[in-house]
C-alpha cells in the first residue's frame, strides 16, 4: 500500500514539475516576428540549404587549382627463382588548363545560387511576417469586441435588474422581462464566444511562431485609436508600386533564375570546345630483393609531365540536345521572369487600392460607431425613465452591436491591409 502511495506522489509530482515548464510570454508584433524567425524549422532548414550551398560554391573556386596526390605501392611474387620484392613511391599532379569554360561558369552559377537562396529566405520571411500580422490583428480586434461585449453585457445585467424590478411592481409585461432576460443571455453567449476564438487566435498564433501550445502568450496591445497616420503616410499608387518592384524577393528571384539558365547554357555550349589538362609523376623505386638474396635500392627518380588534349567529334547528338534544352529552360525563365513582374505590379496596385477602400470603409463605420453609441446611451436613459419600451431598446441596442461590429471589422481590416502593403514596399512592419 505504501509502495501505491509513493508511486502515486511520484507521478503527481512528475506531472506537476512537467505543467510547471511551460513558459510565459508576452509579446509585441515585433516580438512575434523576430521569435518566429529564431525559431522556424523551416527556415532554419533554408539556412542549413544556404550553408550547403556556400560550401559547394567555395569548392568550386578551387577546381582552378591543380590536385595533387601521393602513392606508395609494395609488390611480391613468385617465379622460378623464388620469391621477389618490389616497390615503388611517386607524387603526382593534374591540371585542368581549359575546358570550355566550364569551371568559371560553375563558380559563377554556384555563386547565383548562393544569392539566391538568401532572397528565397526574404521570400519565405515576407510570408511569415504576412501570416503574423494577420493573426496579430486578429486577436487585437477580438480582444477589443470583446471590451465592448462586457459592456454592453454589464449594461444588458443593468437592464435585466432594472426590468425585475419593473415587473414587480407592474410597470412592464412579463413578455418584456422575458425580452430582457433573452437579450441578456445572448449577450453572455457573444462574450463566451469572442473568448474562445481569441484562445483559438492565440492557438494558430503559436503555430506560426513554432510555439509550444502549452506555452502561456499574452499579447501586447499598440495604440490603435488615431489611425488618420495611416493615410497620411500613404504613398502615391506609383510611388507603390516603384518601390515594390524594385524590392519583391519573388521579381528578384526570377532574376537570378534567369543569370543560372544563362550559365547553363554557356556550359552547354561549352561542350562544342576542346578542353587541355597538364599532368606531372615523380616516381621512385625503393628496394627489390629475390630468391637469390641479392638486394638493391632504387634512388634514381622517374620524372614524367605531359599535356593532352580533348576535342570532341561526335557525340552522338547529345551536346546538341543539351544545348537545345539549356536555351528552351533560358526562355522559360524569361517567361517566368516577365509573368511575375505583371503579378507583382497586379498585386500591389490591387493591395494600393484595398488600403484606400479600406480606409473610406474605416471613416465611414467609425462616423457611424459614434453616431449609434450615443443614441444607445440616449435610449437606455429613456427607458429608465420608462418612455420607450422594451422592444425599442433592444432594437437599438441589436442596432448598436451590429454597427460595432462593423467598426471593428473595418478597423482592423484597414491595419492589416496597410501593413501589407509596408511588406511589399520593403518597409518595417512596425504597429
Amino acid at each position: 500500500m505504501k509502495k501505491l502511495i509513493l508511486f502515486t506522489l511520484f507521478i503527481w509530482l512528475s506531472c506537476t514539475m512537467t505543467a510547471q515548464e511551460s513558459a510565459s510570454y508576452r509579446f509585441t508584433l515585433e516580438d512575434c516576428i523576430r521569435f518566429a524567425f529564431a525559431n522556424s524549422y523551416e527556415r532554419q532548414s533554408m539556412a542549413l540549404t544556404g550553408k550547403s550551398l556556400e560550401a559547394t560554391y567555395e569548392q568550386s573556386k578551387l577546381q582552378r587549382l591543380p590536385n595533387l596526390s601521393a602513392s606508395v605501392g609494395q609488390n611480391i611474387s613468385n617465379n622460378s627463382n623464388g620469391w621477389s620484392s618490389s616497390g615503388n613511391v611517386g607524387v603526382g599532379s593534374s591540371m585542368t588548363i581549359y575546358q570550355g569554360g566550364a569551371i568559371n561558369n560553375t563558380i559563377a552559377q554556384n555563386k547565383l545560387n548562393l544569392e539566391r537562396n538568401s532572397v528565397q529566405m526574404e521570400r519565405y520571411d515576407n510570408q511569415t511576417t504576412t501570416q503574423i500580422l494577420q493573426s496579430f490583428l486578429t486577436i487585437l480586434g477580438n480582444q477589443e469586441l470583446l471590451n465592448y461585449q462586457l459592456e454592453v453585457l454589464n449594461t444588458s445585467g443593468e437592464q435585466l435588474r432594472q426590468g425585475r424590478t419593473k415587473y414587480e411592481v407592474g410597470t412592464i409585461l412579463e413578455s418584456d422581462l422575458l425580452l430582457l432576460e433573452a437579450q441578456y443571455y445572448s449577450d453572455s453567449n457573444n462574450v463566451v464566444d469572442t473568448r474562445i476564438n481569441i484562445e483559438n487566435n492565440l492557438l494558430d498564433l503559436k503555430v506560426l511562431l513554432s510555439m509550444d501550445p502549452t506555452d502561456e502568450l499574452e499579447i501586447i496591445s499598440p495604440d490603435t485609436d488615431n489611425l488618420d497616420g495611416l493615410k497620411a503616410s500613404l504613398p502615391s499608387e506609383e510611388e507603390a508600386v516603384s518601390l515594390a518592384m524594385d524590392y519583391m524577393p519573388d521579381i528578384r528571384m526570377s532574376d537570378y533564375d534567369i543569370k543560372i539558365a544563362e550559365k547553363s547554357v554557356k556550359m552547354a555550349k561549352g561542350n562544342y570546345l576542346p578542353s587541355v589538362s597538364a599532368n606531372a609523376n615523380v616516381g621512385v623505386g625503393i628496394l627489390s630483393f629475390d630468391g637469390t638474396g641479392m638486394q638493391q635500392l632504387y634512388s634514381s627518380p622517374t620524372e614524367s609531365a605531359g599535356i593532352s588534349v580533348n576535342i570532341p567529334i561526335f557525340s552522338r547528338g547529345s551536346t546538341k540536345a543539351n544545348v537545345k534544352k539549356s536555351q528552351i529552360a533560358l526562355e522559360q525563365a524569361q517567361l517566368d521572369y516577365e509573368q511575375t513582374q505583371l503579378s507583382v505590379r497586379q498585386t500591389v496596385v490591387q493591395a494600393y487600392r484595398n488600403v484606400v477602400s479600406a480606409y473610406n470603409a474605416f471613416k465611414v463605420s467609425e462616423v457611424r460607431e459614434h453616431a449609434y453609441s450615443k443614441s444607445f446611451e440616449a435610449y437606455n436613459t429613456q427607458y429608465r425613465y420608462g418612455k420607450i419600451t422594451t422592444v425599442e431598446l433592444l432594437q437599438q441596442q441589436n442596432n448598436y452591436l451590429n454597427v460595432l461590429n462593423t467598426y471593428i471589422q473595418n478597423k482592423y481590416s484597414l491595419l492589416m491591409k496597410r501593413k501589407i502593403l509596408d511588406v511589399y514596399m520593403g518597409k518595417k512592419v512596425v504597429l
